[in-house]
């Protein structure tokens, strides 16, 4: 592998249409210069069998896989590989794209998107963003919060204290505007978007969440600011 397919990002297809996947291929691949398709399945099945192997960065994953139902295997596919999962979905179902983020999908863009939106919203789900509309953010806030509610709060918010203070600061910056780009939160902050990428992966980690929703729900459920972060 050349230096130029490693700084790519690399994206595994799962979706039962074979015209679909040959037609999203050609449009990752020779669309954006960024991107590269590692692979391909035509069900779960089949992807969990090669998609260790690949070793994807982003899932491109239908949910509606002829017998199969691709929201259930999201955890699965999160375990083998710690890839970021996007639902590209032609059901218009919300509940179903809420079910998906609630199981671990990082966004939901629908078959019928242009082209263009369908290439950006790999790109951001790989910067760590959420590729959602402002309703489903409301509604899988609540839902997280609700589920959230039943659980001791108080182990959570010892959780805080594990972090520095630059991360504080980082979680106050990222969770201050539920749209605000990488780019921009970096720039608000002094620093690359790299280094942004960086520190978000430690505090996922020791906040125990798995994205900014996550990140942004933490926040929320507990009351928690910029002033009462510390």
């Amino acid at each position: 592998m050349n230096n130029t397919e490693q700084s790519k990002i690399r994206v595994f297809l799962i979706d039962d249409h074979r015209s679909i996947l040959w037609g999203l291929e050609r449009l990752i691949n020779s669309g954006n210069p960024a991107m590269m398709v590692v692979g391909s399945a035509a069900n779960f099945t089949e992807g969990l069998k090669t998609i260790a192997a690949a070793r994807p960065d982003v899932i491109l994953l239908d949910i509606d896989l002829g017998g199969e139902n691709g929201i259930d295997g999201i955890p699965k596919l999160l375990d083998k590989t710690g890839a970021k999962i996007l639902v590209l979905t032609g059901v218009r179902d919300h509940l179903m794209h809420d079910r998906a983020v609630l199981a671990g999908a990082s966004g939901v863009v629908e078959k019928e998107a242009a082209a263009e939106t369908i290439l950006t919203a790999i790109g951001k789900v790989y910067e760590g963003q959420v590729w959602l509309d402002r309703n489903a953010t409301g509604r899988i806030f609540v839902e997280m919060s609700r589920d959230g509610a039943a659980k001791s709060v108080k182990p959570e918010l010892a959780l805080i204290d594990t972090l520095t203070d630059r991360e504080k600061d980082i979680v106050a910056a990222t969770t201050a505007h539920a749209g605000a780009t990488a780019k921009t939160i970096a720039a608000s902050l002094h620093i690359s978007e790299h280094t942004l990428r960086n520190h978000l992966t430690s505090i996922y980690g020791k906040l125990n969440v798995a994205n900014r929703l996550e990140l942004f729900s933490f926040v929320h459920k507990h009351g928690l600011n910029g002033k009462n972060l510390g």
